[in-house]
């Protein structure tokens, strides 16, 4: 019984969907949206919900940023002494938001499929032609789904002959059958305070108690992280994402719909090409790899594990 491997098209677009042995758990990828995780149900529980796909270009739900994930002000920044300038497509607060591969088309290059996991890698090949971030770049994303959870790791090649900066973050949104009831765990001791144009101007103490209730709450705020893990627990599952970044950073938001939050992992704040937090880069031919691993219990896994647990201390 192998993991199995779907490839699907609707409405011009194209999906690849990574589905367990037994039937029970899918990912799907849009390739022609950035190559983002648009819907994914572990152990028939949803974890991210698909947005109607003709609103992604408003909400980027799951959208893979880099090479600058969030906001950059006005679009504008220097790097060694040049200034450029990129495309503000957040029009209302003149800002460039959430990097540059969110729409392009990425293609498969690698799959693996065997009874333990699938494994697809996607890649994407950028030229240089950005007047905003004139770098030559490839960009190679792998998803692997198991039955612990699911993992995207995220590998950029330097292909230019100079530096360039660079953050890397992704923006999904997870579905909870009642946020209200549902909670996040994070380390973190301050919060970023930003402008009328949503642009970080200083930091400010957190006191959040933790897990932090997710009830009635509205968010649009970043936060510097002291560890590499993000918990986040619901009635239907909980789970735990870590990362393989030295600098962590967590953007969260709630959206217009109900009982939906995109829980952001970064390795950099928002806004780094000028306020250099986070911010790193990377040499000529020099590669860069992330990954964020998602470990997953189902309230089926937790009732299973209690019930072992259970048997065994009556036993």
């Amino acid at each position: 019984n192998l993991y199995t491997l779907k490839e699907i098209e609707t409405d011009e677009l194209y999906y690849l969907e990574l589905v367990s042995s037994n039937g029970e758990s899918k990912a799907q990828i849009c390739l022609n949206q950035g190559g983002r995780l648009s819907d994914f149900s572990f152990e028939n529980t949803q974890i991210i919900k698909e947005f109607d796909s003709s609103t992604y270009k408003d909400n980027y739900a799951s959208a893979i940023l880099f090479p600058f994930a969030n906001r950059i002000k006005d679009g504008e920044y220097t790097f060694k002494d040049s200034k450029h300038k990129l495309n503000c497509n957040e029009t209302d607060k003149n800002n460039a938001i959430h990097g540059l591969v969110y729409n392009k088309t990425f293609v498969l290059i690698n799959k693996e499929l065997t009874s333990d996991f699938a494994s697809v890698s996607l890649q994407y090949k950028n030229y240089g032609k950005d007047k905003g971030f004139p770098f030559k770049f490839h960009i190679e994303l792998t998803y692997t789904l198991s039955k612990n959870g699911i993992t995207l790791a995220i590998k950029v090649k330097n292909k230019d002959k100079k530096t360039f900066p660079f953050s890397i973050g992704w923006h999904p949104y997870f579905y909870s059958t009642d946020l209200n009831k549902s909670t996040i765990n994070f380390k973190s001791d301050k919060k970023y305070v930003c402008d009328n144009q949503q642009i970080i101007s200083g930091t400010t103490a957190l006191n959040l108690q933790m897990p932090f209730k997710l009830k009635d709450v509205k968010l649009d705020d970043g936060y510097p992280l002291e560890t590499n893990e993000i918990d986040f627990s619901t009635p239907e599952y909980d789970f735990n994402i870590s990362s393989t970044s030295k600098e962590n950073f967590l953007q969260l938001y709630t959206p217009v719909q109900p009982n939906v939050i995109a829980i952001e992992p970064m390795t950099g704040a928002a806004d780094n090409f000028n306020n250099k937090t986070g911010l790193q880069t990377l040499q000529p031919d020099d590669t860069y790899l992330e990954e964020w691993n998602m470990a997953i219990e189902t309230s089926i896994t937790k009732l299973n594990t209690n019930h072992l647990i259970d048997k065994l201390c009556n036993s």
